[in-house]
């Protein structure tokens, strides 16, 4: 599990999220509409939908939010057209960041994550500086607690997982982004409820930090997410567990 997946599943244990619930109501709305516009209203025939919906099922969005939400994306005219753009650069200790963002303004956009990175320790690069690093890959997640690793991995492995990977914040199955649904559905009907279910950018190498750079990127991180046109913050770090847990305490 990487470092940020392992960081993020500690935050949701924690419910660190919480706070921000109006915020994640707001970009979990900006993705569903686009989601809507580029691949039509049905999950059925949508898994880019169905995969966002999910996560706004999963997140207590009210039915009626997820249904404007789809309405306005699949609507078209006038309605607000989001457009996608990845931006690359470097955080602390060396750090390769993959920011994917839905904005309507690529000048206020650049603006905001040029001005986060800056101010704590990172910088924004050029196109492509970092994108070889990160593999497109589907992951399912589940809490550590009360699950049968063992039992999960057999079954994981038989709904056509890559991989399972294991680490004191939980557990993450690995897929193929094609069969992420799949693999999700088959668990849950093996008796295994997801914590999430997401495409996500992977690190094929990391980068071990500690001390004042691990605390460095784990702000950085969350400073990310925390703006608007941010939909997701990939990044190849690793942090022992251990740092995370206590530095989650004082988020």
């Amino acid at each position: 599990m990487s470092g940020h997946s392992k960081w993020s599943t500690i935050k949701r244990k924690k419910g660190a999220a919480d706070a921000k619930r109006g915020k994640i109501f707001t970009k979990l709305i900006r993705e569903i509409a686009t989601a809507a516009r580029l691949g039509g209203p049905d999950p059925a025939g949508n898994p880019r939908l169905r995969l966002v919906v999910d996560k706004a099922r999963a997140a207590n969005m009210p039915k009626d939010n997820i249904e404007r939400a789809i309405q306005k994306g699949a609507g078209g005219g006038d309605s607000e057209a989001y457009e996608e753009v990845v931006y690359e650069g470097y955080g602390p200790g060396g750090t390769a960041i993959l920011l994917e963002t839905l904005t309507d303004n690529r000048n206020r956009t650049v603006s905001e994550v040029r001005h986060v990175l800056t101010k704590n320790g990172g910088n924004l690069g050029s196109s492509g500086c970092v994108a070889y690093l990160f593999e497109k890959k589907g992951l399912v997640s589940f809490d550590r607690d009360g699950i049968d690793a063992d039992a999960l991995m057999e079954a994981a492995l038989e709904a056509g997982a890559e991989d399972v990977l294991e680490s004191d914040a939980g557990v993450e199955v690995v897929a193929t982004p094609s069969e992420l649904h799949a693999v999700k559905s088959a668990l849950q009907g093996a008796g295994f409820e997801a914590a999430d279910a997401r495409i996500s950018m992977e690190p094929s190498t990391t980068v071990n930090l500690d001390g004042g750079d691990a605390e460095a990127m784990l702000r950085l991180a969350d400073a990310l997410e925390d703006l608007d046109d941010v939909q997701a913050v990939h990044a190849n770090f690793d942090i022992s567990e251990e740092t995370m847990a206590r530095l989650a305490d004082g988020a």
